[in-house]
């Protein structure tokens, strides 16, 4: 199985991308917001979700491991297949797909082509359980300041959550409870307020 590729664009495609390895060139399927990024001549290296079936072996290139983790949690919902799950990923980033999941916006899920209001619903609800772990790596409701320092924001989200999660929340309620949090005090966000403000929410 392949996992990842490390090569120069050749060229893209509307869905697909050719990247050049010492000469080979391998087709690599993307969404179009990974596509959009790509550029003839440029180096890249590409997590990649390998699927062989009998009669081909197709190859999904990402950005990011966290991106595919997505593409994988996608697949486990009845009705999204490989096409599904790369259109909903080339509408949402993985962050902002974070942030539907934490809470619950099938609206934003609904855009992505191929999704009908039922579905969206369904992810949305199913993801919220099955994907905690992926929701405190994806949020990142409003965008830091710039030079404010990143890494220490997500941990305070991760600890935040955590913390609710001892408390005996379900790390899905934690989540959408931080979620919440994380837009009302914005770059003011340390552990101890959103804990405390994911409190409030988890009371209403």
């Amino acid at each position: 199985m392949i996992g990842r590729l490390k090569g120069i664009i050749d060229a893209v495609g509307e869905s697909h991308a050719i990247v050049d390895v010492n000469g080979v060139g391998y087709e690599v399927q993307a969404s179009s917001r990974t596509l959009r990024s790509l550029a003839i001549g440029q180096e890249i290296s590409l997590a990649i979700e390998t699927h062989v079936r009998e009669d081909a072996i197709r190859l999904f290139g990402f950005t990011s491991e966290v991106e595919r983790s997505w593409f994988r949690m996608l697949q486990t919902i009845q009705g999204v297949g490989s096409k599904v799950a790369l259109g909903v990923l080339g509408t949402l980033s993985p962050q902002d797909l974070a942030n539907a999941v934490a809470l619950q916006n099938w609206a934003a899920v609904e855009q992505a082509q191929g999704v009908g209001k039922k579905l969206a619903q369904r992810i949305v609800a199913e993801l919220k359980d099955k994907a905690p772990a992926l929701s405190v790596a994806g949020l990142a409701v409003p965008a830091a300041k710039a030079g404010s320092p990143t890494p220490q924001r997500d941990d305070a989200v991760a600890e935040a959550i955590s913390a609710l999660t001892n408390l005996g929340y379900q790390p899905g309620q934690a989540s959408q409870a931080v979620a919440a949090a994380m837009i009302d005090l914005g770059d003011k966000a340390d552990t101890p307020k959103l804990i405390r403000a994911g409190l409030k929410e988890l009371a209403r």
